[in-house]
């Protein structure tokens, strides 16, 4: 290939990624801005229980063993600690609560 195509190839390339440079910015002038998310609070077994009247810490651990509420285990054995999300303990309990 001699230096004038290579010129010519390059030219083509900068004008093509001009064209999808201008599509890019009227494309994201268009789009509606983005949804800002809330943070997941994550409470302990503990925190839970505390939070809502009559509910042990027993049954939340029986809620988290059956994957009845959204949960994670942070480390492992007796040290590590399980947290559940907030927003999946109220919503489970809502749920049932309304069953009754």
């Amino acid at each position: 290939m001699t230096t004038t195509e290579k010129r010519e190839v390059i030219t083509q390339i900068a004008q093509l990624l001009e064209k999808l440079l201008d599509t890019d910015s009227e494309e994201t002038a268009t789009l509606p801005a983005p949804a800002v998310e809330e943070p997941v609070e994550m409470l302990t077994i503990k925190e839970c229980a505390q939070l809502v009247n009559g509910l042990s810490e027993h049954t939340v651990r029986h809620l988290v063993m059956q994957d009845k509420v959204a949960s994670i285990r942070t480390g492992v054995g007796r040290n590590g600690k399980i947290l559940v999300n907030k927003v999946s303990l109220l919503k489970f309990l809502e749920k049932n609560g309304e069953e009754s």
